[in-house]
């Protein structure tokens, strides 16, 4: 094997022994760990607007369900699996979730929801919901596609939590989770 060979074959063996791991652990993040996302529409305004992106950590609920005020990414209950939805859990399994005169009730007594800015439109009428399931609204109450329209969100349904606003740039931090 001649001197240009070598190093060819010298920059290959580097190249492959930087770049595969590299990609191994991207991979494995981004299977396992936690994704990035673009807020799709407005339904989550004015908390998260559209096209900003963000990352869904994906461990947390591996080890214990969603709490009340978690933004969530979640399966699109229709089945399609292009944008997954992001919105925020008011209802727990075991409770009865009501709306009524703007407000949002949890067995019976009022929410407190110092995320919004508006009320909550329509009516429903008290709702148990089911083990292994969780209630799901936008916090754009009057442009939402959430629990009022499609039901309680089954937790096999629930991709992670989102967790981290990184773009823009101006809005860059946690998430507000309540």
């Amino acid at each position: 094997m001649d001197d240009e060979e070598q190093k060819k074959k010298s920059w290959l063996t580097e190249f492959l022994e930087a770049v595969l791991p590299a990609l191994v652990i991207v991979v494995v993040v981004n299977l396992f760990l936690g994704q990035t996302r673009r807020v799709d529409g407005l339904s989550m305004e004015p908390n998260l607007e559209n096209n900003q992106r963000i990352i869904m950590e994906k461990i947390s609920y591996r080890f214990h369900p969603p709490m009340r005020g978690d933004i969530i990414v979640l399966r699109r209950p229709e089945g399609r699996y292009d944008h997954p939805l992001i919105k925020r859990v008011v209802g727990l399994a075991g409770e009865t979730i009501e709306i009524h005169d703007g407000v949002v009730y949890v067995d019976g007594e009022p929410l407190a929801e110092p995320y919004l800015d508006q009320p909550t439109t329509g009516y429903l009428k008290p709702l148990r919901i089911p083990e292994g399931h969780v209630f799901v609204l936008g916090d754009n109450r009057a442009s939402s596609n959430d629990s009022r329209s499609f039901g309680v969100v089954a937790l096999t349904d629930i991709l992670g939590k989102a967790w981290f606003r990184y773009w823009p740039a101006d809005a860059i931090g946690l998430l507000s989770h309540g």
